[in-house]
């Protein structure tokens, strides 16, 4: 046992060409630190409603909207901003959604909706596109902020309170299936009305 921990420190010390292997670990170590402190450090910056209003595509578009609605303003003063609805809590969600959301930047730099004409003209495209994703992640977005264990159905209207009972609680239904528009305005809906016909 002995020989073997003499040979790993000297294996450790014994130079590469200029440095030794401990200093080119130790190095290593910190390099990986340091990149993953400003790696950390940039995600949370992309992670600010500032960044995401820093294009005007966002700015003059879909935040002009959220401004009208209770999610931005309202009785209590808590308001969600971009990153509460758009991007997961969770590290490794949080990672894997801005991987997706390199499309969009690359759709800012493009220009594929640097106008409002063409923004509307993609909107029923990139809404479905979000609302395909709040579907597949259960809106777990939605349930960071609203989940049914803390809902009081007694003070919902009676409407709400049965849908929230016959499809939230058995998990038939997800948050978007009925809330679409909640924060921002719906797109067309006339072409996705033909398609189901």
């Amino acid at each position: 046992m002995w020989s073997i921990i003499k040979r790993f420190w000297h294996v450790m010390r014994t130079p590469s060409v200029h440095y030794s292997l401990g200093f080119l670990t130790a190095g290593g170590f910190i390099a990986g630190i340091i990149f993953w402190g400003g790696f950390n450090t940039a995600m949370e910056v992309a992670n600010t409603e500032t960044f995401c209003i820093s294009c005007h595509e966002m700015r003059d578009n879909v935040f002009a909207e959220l401004k009208s609605t209770i999610h931005y303003t309202n009785r209590s003063g808590v308001r969600a901003t971009c990153p509460d609805c758009h991007v997961p809590h969770e590290w490794t969600n949080k990672v894997a959604r801005k991987m997706a959301a390199s499309k969009e930047v690359f759709g800012m730099l493009v220009g594929s909706i640097n106008t409002r004409e063409k923004f509307l003209e993609k909107r029923l495209v990139l809404a479905q596109h979000e609302w395909a994703r709040f579907k597949a992640n259960d809106s777990l977005e939605c349930r960071n902020c609203h989940s049914e264990e803390s809902m009081d159905f007694t003070r919902q209207s009676k409407r709400a309170a049965e849908a929230h009972e016959r499809f939230l609680v058995p998990g038939e239904k997800t948050c978007i299936d009925c809330h679409k528009g909640i924060a921002h305005e719906l797109p067309d809906m006339k072409a996705v009305a033909a398609a189901q016909q």
